[in-house]
């Protein structure tokens, strides 16, 4: 491939800071590794002169390998790395200007785990209020925004506690002749502020300075940029503003679209041209882009050919979908495409389950690509843990799994004698618990939590005649399993619940297409899954993967599923501009990692927690022109509400359908959601509603939400003050409230 006339401009740029604006596809991995070699080759650039940083170890190795092939070993003496690894030589080499032995250790995540909580038992501080995980989190991201523990905010009694145990924390790492991972270029950062001595060897060590995914920095990746650079200023960053997708882990999206107030004088220089996709999927993507405000406007275009349209897949619920798309791959591996070169992109872990289960029906090899399957993770293992008790008590091993979860103060020493004693009396820990506990074998303390889990396990074995998905959702409750994720606070809490509520829609799913299944049937069937779902690198099998990681991958054909208001874009970016804005660069990403064609997919309705959600489809594919869609229904089942569509208003196969662009003509009935309104979740805080307590609502009243806006109620349950409404807003989306909390106001 020759370069083009943009890629030559960054590659030959001498001096000064330089910002790249890299499109999706636009070969920036090539201009970063050509300009590292023209540096070298036409500028005479000694290699130790040069800084590459990246943030995988992959991109880094990838970066490095392309070097050494064109200029030879010389190319190893060139600083490729990722910032940990970067900021871990410099920390090494000036360890003691920092306190730290030279051969400081380095605490992974379960370290990090294994000292918060035995700082939280020193500190007697709950760890329902502060857990080990949150903790963990807050402390990573303090750390990011360059936040020690001298200036920890402590306004609430939350982040009081919080500023103790971080305090305490950073103590112990230094007793430990130890660091975190936060902690390397923060104290880098730190090194190089009291000691300017320092920071003026590597200032003059790194003539050149070269950053990839600049979009994807946070405070303190950009605090060690801006003082490396400051003494050559010859800074080249590249990135694209609308593939910024980690604002959760502290990426700050300011760094790049201020790049050229930062750094004074900066040239910018934009990659366009598109080598990967097709003219539909640029176009297509490019209008999606465009309405977001927080970005740098730029234009992709390509030679490649124009291409198939956007297929887009209109489907019943979550099960029709996954059925959907296996017939399409059906169709595309029927015409010699590999697996491996088809895709399936999705929001969150959760919906993955129902392509799980269809791939193995249909025998699809598969494989979940940066993750695990989901009857592998953690607390579905957890929770299935629990129902294997419900059946059998005295199954040890599902009994040391969640002896001690959620936490229950049993520790491992604990569980240890338990073991050893019940082993020595012939019976089985459960029996040992429950018939032998003698005080001399425990303290009292630790006797009455043994004695309190053992009745929790025998409340759960009471449960098994209920129905299995009923007894599925008790066990969760019973455990207080959720609550204790929730209380957790950090980023993987809400996809940890998801997983949960999806494991209890796999059960109703399980049951209603066979009626006689028990639970312990299930239990057998989760256990064969687990036997048979393995899988060899090399092999040719369909990736499956959430969108943040499908970020710098490509392939030729490519599924995004679960495109519906509440999914993409997540509920909980709906009323936040910034976060909905994200989301849509997120899909963005999405959409420009296929080759040859994007197929969109999203289900009428879609169960969550045993009971069915309707969205409506998501704004994102709204905002496709429809000269580049191509629309596909597939076994579409009546619906309580039109997609809100002018082409699909109106149709018979949507009930009696609305015409979402005519709102006060909209009108419906269905019986399913008068039969299931009972089943729908409503908010947990009460919010004084501003009528009299003696005035109900009806069916056909105009409302305004504070947060949906306008809408009409379709129908109403219970008596007046404890009404439960579903309305239908202007959007077309349908949501079920209380009357009591919602807050209405009627006009």
């Amino acid at each position: 491939m020759e370069l083009n006339e943009q890629q030559r401009f960054a590659i030959e740029h001498e001096n000064g800071p330089l910002l790249i604006l890299a499109g999706a596809g636009s070969g920036k991995t090539r201009v970063l590794t050509e300009r590292v070699v023209h540096l070298i080759r036409n500028k005479h650039v000694h290699p130790s002169e040069i800084l590459a940083v990246t943030f995988t170890n992959k991109a880094a190795a990838e970066m490095r390998n392309r070097i050494e092939r064109t200029i030879g070993l010389t190319a190893r003496e060139v600083w490729i790395n990722t910032f940990h690894s970067a900021c871990l030589k410099i920390l090494r080499r000036n360890a003691e200007h920092t306190g730290l032995s030279p051969h400081f250790v380095i605490f992974d995540s379960s370290d990090q785990l294994s000292l918060i909580k035995k700082i939280l038992i020193e500190l007697n501080i709950s760890d329902r209020l502060v857990t080990p995980r949150g903790a963990v989190e807050k402390i990573s991201r303090a750390k990011d925004s360059l936040t020690t523990p001298d200036n920890y905010p402590s306004g609430d009694f939350y982040q009081g506690k919080m500023a103790e145990v971080y305090k305490r924390y950073q103590e112990e790492l230094q007793k430990n002749g130890a660091v975190d991972f936060g902690d390397l270029i923060m104290l880098t950062v730190m090194l190089f502020r009291k000691h300017p001595e320092v920071l003026k060897h590597y200032q003059s060590k790194f003539r050149y300075i070269l950053v990839d995914e600049y979009q994807d920095t946070n405070h303190s990746q950009y605090e060690l940029i801006r003082m490396l650079s400051d003494k050559y200023k010859n800074i080249s960053v590249v990135g694209d503003p609308d593939q910024s997708i980690y604002a959760w882990r502290g990426a700050d999206i300011s760094n790049i679209l201020d790049f050229e107030r930062d750094f004074e004088g900066a040239n910018v220089i934009k990659l366009e041209q598109n080598y990967r996709s097709t003219k539909t999927i640029l176009a297509a993507s490019d209008a999606v882009i465009a309405n977001n405000s927080e970005r740098k406007p730029k234009t992709l275009w390509t030679d490649n050919e124009e291409g198939e349209p956007i297929n887009m897949i209109e489907v019943a619920d979550e099960r029709e979908e996954a059925r959907s798309v296996v017939k399409e791959i059906r169709n595309l591996t029927s015409s010699g495409i590999l697996h491996k070169d088809i895709a399936i992109f999705y929001r969150t872990n959760a919906q993955s389950r129902v392509f799980e289960d269809e791939f193995r029906r249909e025998r699809i090899p598969y494989v979940i690509y940066g993750g695990i399957r989901f009857y592998d993770r953690a607390e579905i293992k957890n929770i299935i843990a629990y129902l294997r008790l419900v059946i059998n008590p005295n199954e040890n091993v599902s009994l040391k799994r969640i002896i001690n979860i959620p936490a229950r103060g049993i520790g491992n020493t604990t569980v240890k004698k338990l073991e050893a004693y019940s082993s020595a009396a012939g019976v089985t820990i459960y029996e040992y618990i429950t018939t032998h506990l003698q005080p001399p074998d425990f303290n009292s303390g630790t006797r009455q939590k043994l004695l309190k889990f053992a009745l929790l396990v025998k409340e759960l074995t009471e449960l098994r005649d209920l129905p299995p998905a009923e007894l599925v959702a008790e066990a969760v409750n019973k455990t207080r399993y959720v609550e204790d994720l929730v209380a957790e606070r950090t980023e993987e809490t809400n996809e940890r619940v998801l997983n949960i509520d999806e494991l209890i829609s796999a059960v109703s799913e399980a049951i209603k297409a066979q009626p006689e299944m028990t639970l312990a049937d299930f239990l057998d069937q989760v256990a064969l899954i687990s036997d048979i779902d393995s899988y060899n690198e090399g092999e040719d099998v369909l990736p499956l993967m959430t969108l943040h990681l499908a970020k710098g991958l490509e392939f030729p054909y490519i599924f995004i599923v679960g495109m519906e208001e509440g999914v993409l874009p997540h509920i909980r970016a709906l009323d936040e501009s910034a976060e909905l804005e994200e989301e849509r660069r997120l899909f963005y990403v999405g959409m420009t990692r296929a080759r040859k064609k994007v197929h969109l997919a999203h289900a009428n309705q879609r169960m969550i927690r045993g009971s069915f959600s309707y969205n409506v489809p998501s704004r994102f594919m709204d905002e496709i022109p429809e000269k580049f869609v191509l629309r596909t229904q597939c076994s579409v089942r009546s619906t309580p509400y039109a997609l809100g569509r002018k082409e699909n208003a109106e149709r018979d196969d949507f009930g009696q359908g609305c015409n979402c662009d005519d709102f006060s003509q909209v009108t419906f009935e269905d019986q399913e959601i008068v039969n299931n309104s009972s089943r729908f979740a409503l908010p947990s805080s009460p919010i004084t509603d501003n009528r009299s307590p003696n005035t109900g609502y009806r069916v056909g009243q105009r409302v305004r939400h504070p947060t949906f806006g306008e809408g009409i109620i379709r129908k109403t349950e219970g008596k007046i003050g404890q009404q439960k409404l579903i309305i239908q807003f202007k959007t077309g989306e349908l949501k079920n409230l209380s009357a009591q909390y919602a807050k209405l106001s009627v006009y």
